[in-house]
């Protein structure tokens, strides 16, 4: 099944400078889960910490600038018009030197716009800044890494010690932005 594109003012994720702007094209429900797709317009430098999607594919296409593409510690640069896929349970990151504009899709979709949604307001509503700075800061972002383990893993460290910093947020009355 294709999706339709999302056609609100909701379609914008901001994250104020990491990593840059994304446009909403294709949401879960639009394609009946299969997917979830962003436009992503990085104006700045910016990299990625590495991290693995245990149970989805990630897609990287590039529209303009170079996006390099790092897979099982090898870097990859892509230019406009080329594209490279990451299987699921493989370690990757991306970063950028120049202003890039990419296509990034998440197969299948799972729960990947309310992580992103959910980051974005840990960084815009809370401050929450990357790398976070402060005790506070690193327990609401392992709270979120914690809560969406099947989107998104972390390589390093360990994602028990993402669980047990979540488990003390929770102790400390801490609560992800709804």
């Amino acid at each position: 099944m294709t999706g339709s594109p999302v056609d609100d003012r909701s379609h914008v994720i901001d994250f104020e400078g990491f990593p840059g702007r994304w446009e909403v094209r294709e949401t879960a429900e639009a394609t009946d889960g299969e997917r979830f797709e962003t436009r992503m317009e990085i104006e700045e430098r910016s990299e990625l910490p590495p991290h693995v999607h245990p149970e989805a594919e990630e897609r990287y296409e590039v529209l303009s600038g170079v996006l390099e593409v790092q897979v099982d510690g090898e870097w990859t640069e892509l230019t406009a018009g080329e594209s490279h896929t990451v299987p699921p349970g493989t370690v990757h990151s991306f970063r950028n030197q120049t202003p890039v504009e990419v296509i990034n899709v998440h197969s299948s979709a799972l729960r990947y716009e309310e992580f992103f949604r959910t980051f974005q307001r840990l960084k815009t509503e809370r401050g929450v800044s990357m790398p976070p700075s402060g005790l506070r800061a690193t327990i609401q972002l392992a709270m979120l890494v914690s809560e969406y383990k099947r989107e998104q893993v972390v390589a390093s460290p360990p994602q028990w010690v993402f669980d047990g910093l979540a488990k003390l947020g929770r102790i400390l009355g801490y609560r992800l932005p709804d």
